[in-house]
């Protein structure tokens, strides 16, 4: 299937049903009930897993393949979102053209930043691609304020000299489309005490990952591929057999910086405006706590890495004092009130500490990542299988046996 065979047609296969039917999965609790708080399905937070998830997977074709490890990645997902917007200012409303140029613009910026950057290795070149992005910042923040709106960011207006769009009616606010379906379109079906959001936007940053995903795949199995393996297995032997590495780690570079590009685009078609906080240092340190605490070098672990922090962040951070007083209210007193000064400091604003805990015991206990747990249980559950003679063929093997 599309040139796929065996585990990579099936993993897409998998991630495609996934995004399809996202808005059930992520709303396993009746609305309205005490579970209801760790529901996820709804458009905005739903938009960021997948719009990230695209950010992860790229900066793993970099790190993961090559083992280069960029500490500035958020400097071409701010680019993308500033390039983004200014095509919405002066073209169109409509997103193709928008992520377009918000794609090409991030990759010619991260060919000159990679090309600088790449001229050293190891600690050296993360701390220049960090150096590159917090001057992006900067820039950004008080600099090019004309380009950028300073701090307060830019965002659409109704008086914008769109060449390709018609003129809007004052006091209009403009919002993003693809050929006149709006971003912010939604479908809603309840089903008894469920209620399940369809989202187009959601669903257009949806098609774009897995678009994105399947050309990670390929660039994973493609020669290139290869080659950019033996850079991060050893790169002074390749350089012996008078291969130069510099081509293929800085085309990673700059396909990684033009992912970061796409999902900064996305960024924008789907909340139409842009801060310089997108390319802070928190930013890219972000991406990097994202591939690999859902497993470097992986296909689907940055995308699972993606969603598990997008999750902590907009679901566990909303747990509040009052949330866990409701929930301990079945208990005396005293014994609820522990339960909750005990519980209190991991979520609600205390949240970074529970996921810098579950980063310490992945790093500590599964150094492939959250993949690596999957692929554990499922050698559990096969030895479990075996042994009570449940896998297909077993009691015919130990007949044999006997026999």
């Amino acid at each position: 299937m599309f040139g796929l065979r065996g585990k990579d047609a099936s993993l897409l296969v998998f991630v495609a049903l996934l995004t399809l039917l996202a808005p059930f999965i992520l709303n396993p609790f009746p609305t309205g009930s005490a579970m209801a708080q760790f529901n996820a399905g709804y458009p905005d937070l739903m938009q960021r897993f997948v719009i990230f998830g695209i950010f992860a997977i790229g900066f793993n074709i970099l790190f993961g393949l090559t083992g280069y490890l960029s500490f500035g990645h958020a400097a071409f997902l701010g680019v993308g979102s500033y390039a983004g917007i200014w095509s919405m200012k002066l073209l169109t409303l409509n997103v193709i053209p928008s992520i377009v140029v918000s794609v090409i613009v991030a990759g010619l910026f991260s060919l000159i930043v990679g090309w600088i950057s790449l001229r050293r290795s190891g600690i050296y070149f993360s701390i220049l691609t960090l150096a590159f992005a917090m001057m992006s910042y900067a820039l950004a923040y008080s600099v090019l304020t004309p380009i950028t709106g300073g701090e307060t960011g830019l965002q659409l207006q109704y008086f914008d000299p769109r060449i390709l769009d018609g003129e809007l009616a004052a006091g209009t606010t403009p919002r993003a489309n693809l050929f006149g379906l709006e971003m912010g379109t939604s479908y809603e079906l309840r089903f008894g005490s469920w209620l399940f959001t369809f989202n187009a936007g959601y669903y257009i940053a949806a098609a774009c990952m897995l678009a994105a995903f399947y050309l990670a795949i390929r660039i994973f199995r493609s020669p290139f591929g290869m080659m950019l393996r033996a850079v991060k297995s050893n790169q002074q032997r390749l350089n012996y057999t008078g291969i130069s590495p510099k081509p293929y780690t800085l085309a990673a570079f700059v396909i990684s910086g033009m992912y970061a590009g796409l999902a900064g685009g996305l960024l924008v078609a789907m909340d139409t405006q842009v801060g310089a906080e997108r390319m802070f240092w928190t930013a890219s340190g972000e991406v990097v706590l994202m591939t690999i605490l859902g497993g470097a070098g992986t296909l689907i672990g940055p995308v699972l890495g993606a969603g598990f922090i997008k999750y902590m962040e907009n679901i566990v951070s909303t747990i509040n004092k009052s949330t866990l007083e409701g929930w301990f209210a079945f208990m005396p007193d005293g014994l609820a009130d522990f339960f909750v000064t005990i519980v209190y400091p991991f979520v609600g604003k205390g949240w970074h500490l529970t996921l810098g805990l579950l980063f310490m015991a992945v790093v500590i206990f599964l150094p492939g990542g959250l993949v690596q747990g999957g692929q554990k249980i499922a050698t559990v559950l096969r030895r479990d299988r075996k042994g009570s003679g449940l896998e297909p063929g077993a009691a015919a093997k130990r007949k044999q046996a006997e026999d």
